[in-house]
């Protein structure tokens, strides 16, 4: 006579392995994962996400990408930076060389005829300052809202979006994130530069600047 498996002497029929609880599920309801939370279908930021090793809070509706790293983002201010270099020097380089005949064209004692030569340079310049600001100000605001990002944030594979919708951010929004920075660059440019370094210290761990978070914005990548 078989008294069943010597390790089951009492002849009963053993629970499934994967059911910790000893219960036979149901036929047609798949397997439980008893003590572990299940993700809801379709919300992955719903919970913290890994981005190249580093977990991030959410940081918008499903479909935004991973979040723009510090590096790429100042590499993208620095091309920026060249382009407006280059401009600059452009507008300038005419203007210094008429500065220099004048200058040359003094004798070197009298410093009157060198003063009333850099006053009239000065009077000449300032309107070229002033078209070259409205330039920079209409390239940073129409790329950004417009496209998502100007030439040094497309070089290096990183947009701008807005945080609650994913979509391009739009004039307004792109005008907010310029003149932020422009504001803390009166005092000595020292309110600038904390702008551009707020990201380090969002407490919503989603690299959002001062500027961002006025204009409701979030930088990620588009690009591995």
């Amino acid at each position: 006579m078989s008294f069943g498996d010597q390790n089951n002497p009492y002849g009963q029929q053993q629970p499934p392995q994967n059911n910790p609880y000893g219960q036979q599920a149901p036929q047609g309801v798949p397997p439980q994962n008893y003590g572990y939370p299940q993700q809801p279908p379709g919300q992955p930021y719903a919970q913290q996400q890994q981005y190249g090793g580093y977990p991030q809070q959410p940081a918008g509706p499903a479909g935004v990408p991973p979040l723009a790293s510090m590096g790429r983002r100042f590499g993208a201010r620095l091309i920026d930076g060249l382009i407006f270099f280059v401009v600059y020097a452009i507008f300038l380089g005419t203007k210094i060389g008429d500065l220099m005949d004048a200058v040359n064209a003094c004798s070197s004692t009298d410093s009157t005829c060198v003063n009333d030569a850099v006053t009239d340079w000065y009077s000449d310049v300032l309107p070229v300052i002033a078209v070259f600001m409205v330039l920079v100000l209409l390239y940073e605001v129409l790329m950004i809202g417009l496209v998502g990002g100007t030439l040094g944030k497309l070089a290096v594979g990183i947009r701008v979006l807005k945080l609650e919708t994913g979509a391009k951010p739009g004039v307004g929004a792109g005008f907010l994130r310029w003149v932020i920075p422009m504001v803390g660059g009166l005092f000595c440019g020292i309110g600038a530069l904390l702008v551009y370094l707020s990201p380090f210290w969002d407490g919503n761990k989603r690299n959002q600047g001062w500027h961002d978070k006025v204009a409701g914005t979030v930088v990620v990548n588009v690009k591995g």
